[in-house]
């Protein structure tokens, strides 16, 4: 009555306590006994039963990674060779500063919610400096701040913070799939509150006139078609300088955003993928964007002939005056310039997607139009945020504009 089964294990005294076993079978499909111990045998009993009821439901791991040694074979082979290569960036950070100081000597399968949670309370009060030793790194003649005694209290902004519970989050997750965990400890916690973090900057946006005042002051800049088409189509950075000829249709007016330039690591991707499957996307091709396509073939054409056998063909559209891809943060450097001499407030390139609908309806887009240039789902989204009137001096001033440069195209053609 009492013997039991073939597999079942044993329990008996061990040491100062109580050891048993229970043969299962682990992820990698061998069986071997897991062992529980306890200082009675009730307890060993209970420790028990309950690898009794893993080995029931599936494979039990018998060895335990720390925290640090799964996030780094997960980084090595989960995420840098199967996600974007922009996701390893992302992430790689954030486990190696944040997530393994705080949590990487824990055991991965005896970690909780409460441990999760005692450290992320941590983060708005952490000068990441003082933790990093940032200062410290610096020549000693230059060290300014946390090396010198004078902490500059460089807490994490709070979307740092979110990005550390999502990059965690995401690690678990996988490890859950591993079979390595049975539960998602990091997605049980609450982000802490923002008292001591970096308070989010204030998205400033400009006005059509302003936006009229800008285009007006670059209409000579070889990069003026890329202001034109972040600014009324809504590029992104990477989606305005990854734009090849072979996506621009001037005859049926259309533009096809399928591709993305990038520096990932060091280097400079030109990667047939943008930022998210809605991006992807053939937009309408509006009459000033039409105008200042035509009059940047008109300037690659003439600096191909310039630079002669130096010239490289890579048949995108924005290049050097050598025909290589613009470097990102040139095109950053060149745009915070123009904002300064231009006499605008100075914004980042991708705040000019959120002056892209008020400059729609200076031009008088039709709100569908608007719609799908936007890529919205749902008209109303469009009509919400399709609500400047501008006046009709800007409309009047736009008009001129848009007038000067398909001018500029006819006198090009004639010549030619």
């Amino acid at each position: 009555m009492n013997k039991r089964s073939n597999g079942e294990g044993s329990i008996f005294p061990y040491k100062d306590g109580w050891a048993g076993y229970v043969w299962v079978t682990t992820p990698e499909g061998k069986r071997t006994r897991k062992w529980a111990y306890g200082k009675t045998r009730e307890e060993t009993h209970e420790k028990w039963l309950k690898l009794h009821e893993q080995a029931r439901k599936g494979p039990v791991a018998t060895k335990h990674e720390t925290v640090a040694a799964f996030l780094m074979r997960w980084l090595a082979e989960v995420v840098e060779p199967n996600r974007e290569p922009t996701t390893y960036v992302a992430y790689e950070p954030l486990v190696r500063l944040y997530i393994i100081p705080g949590l990487g000597k824990k055991r991965l399968d005896k970690l909780t919610v409460r441990d999760v949670q005692a450290w992320l309370n941590t983060l708005p009060a952490l000068c990441t400096c003082c933790d990093q030793k940032k200062d410290h790194k610096r020549p000693e003649a230059k060290r300014r701040c946390c090396a010198i005694g004078k902490c500059c209290e460089g807490y994490p902004a709070r979307y740092t913070i979110i990005g550390i519970r999502r990059t965690l989050r995401a690690a678990l997750g996988h490890a859950i799939r591993e079979e390595l965990i049975s539960k998602n400890v990091a997605a049980l916690t609450t982000l802490p509150s923002v008292s001591k973090t970096k308070k989010k900057r204030q998205q400033i946006v400009w006005s059509v006139d302003e936006a009229r005042r800008f285009l007006e002051y670059v209409q000579d800049d070889p990069l003026y078609a890329a202001y034109v088409l972040i600014l009324v189509l809504g590029l992104r950075r990477g989606e305005v300088l990854g734009l090849a000829w072979d996506c621009v249709d001037l005859d049926g007016e259309e533009l096809h955003i399928a591709r993305q330039l990038t520096r990932v690591g060091g280097q400079l991707l030109h990667r047939d993928k943008t930022k998210t499957d809605d991006s992807t996307a053939s937009l309408p091709l509006l009459g000033l964007c039409v105008s200042a396509l035509k009059g940047r073939r008109e300037l690659q054409d003439q600096a191909c002939d310039v630079a002669g056998a130096v010239w490289k063909d890579s048949d995108l559209v924005f290049t050097t005056r050598y025909g290589t891809p613009i470097e990102p943060r040139n095109l950053n450097r060149a745009f915070d310039s123009h904002c300064k001499n231009a006499g605008v407030p100075r914004i980042r390139v991708h705040d000019t997607r959120h002056t892209c609908a008020s400059l729609l309806a200076a031009l008088d887009v039709h709100p569908r139009v608007a719609m799908r240039i936007l890529r919205h789902s749902q008209i109303s989204v469009t009509m919400n945020v399709y609500t400047q009137i501008p006046s009709p001096e800007t409309r009047k001033a736009l008009d001129r504009l848009n007038a000067r440069l398909a001018n500029n195209d006819q006198d090009f053609e004639q010549e030619r």
